[in-house]
């Protein structure tokens, strides 16, 4: 029962991620506390993405730009190995009823203004996605919503888009599961689990591209607000 229970939620996690270029951790992460602690769950979710985020970001290496990813990297990282400490400290559910309301409110102002999607945000704006979304990786292990948002406001076309998202993802996984592991929160025990779920995300994540392949520009970034919507949902309520 037990890799049953990693390996559908891998699955529909990897289908989720190659639909939407997010997310994965979040569906997984419903799911595995049950059956892990909450700090290496977050681990063996994020490593578990890891081949299907190669895979993208190799699909899509031409459409990659490394500017676009490096500086926001290096904040969201800066406050990720800040926060990943801190879980002992915080109340989690409050800080997961405030991650929440802030996408639930989001997914309310791109659906109400239809052209908000299409634009850049300022500087500071920017900065802030990279600072919430670094904490709440460290913190819980979830980092994307708000790097999805950056990115597709960068982004003029949908592979463009993947590209930087998982590139970005990719780089992400091996430094902050490098962190927990230098913690002790991940070891060689949970390697079995981290195998099956790549395995399971793998499939998720073709099946994902056939679907994918068939959406134009604007029906995927309605896919994008909906998800960051019904994140924020599963956030106040369980």
């Amino acid at each position: 029962m037990t890799w049953l229970l990693i390996f559908f939620p891998a699955m529909v996690a990897g289908f989720v991620q190659g639909l939407t270029g997010f997310g994965a951790v979040i569906v997984m992460m419903t799911i595995f506390p049950f059956i892990l602690p909450i700090a290496p769950a977050a681990g063996i979710a994020g490593l578990s993405m890891l081949a299907s985020m190669v895979g993208l970001t190799y699909r899509y290496r031409h459409e990659f730009k490394l500017k676009r990813v490096v500086v926001p990297f290096i904040i969201y990282a800066a406050v990720a190995t800040w926060s990943v400490h801190l879980s002992s400290v915080l109340d989690t559910h409050v800080m997961r009823v405030l991650l929440g309301c802030l996408l639930v409110a989001l997914c309310l102002y791109f659906t109400l203004f239809k052209n908000a999607g299409d634009r850049k945000y300022p500087w500071y704006i920017a900065v802030c996605f990279m600072v919430i979304s670094g904490f709440f990786n460290g913190l819980l292990g979830i980092g994307g919503p708000l790097m999805a948002l950056y990115f597709l406001s960068l982004s003029t076309s949908i592979p463009e888009y993947t590209a930087s998202i998982q590139g970005f993802f990719l780089i992400d996984a091996f430094y902050i599961n490098s962190v927990r592991v230098a913690n002790g929160i991940l070891d060689v025990h949970d390697v079995p689990y981290i195998l099956v779920g790549m395995i399971a995300a793998g499939i998720g994540t073709i099946l994902a591209a056939r679907v994918a392949n068939k959406l134009d520009d604007q029906t995927f970034r309605k896919w994008i607000y909906r998800f960051i919507g019904l994140s924020g949902i599963y956030y106040l309520f369980f």
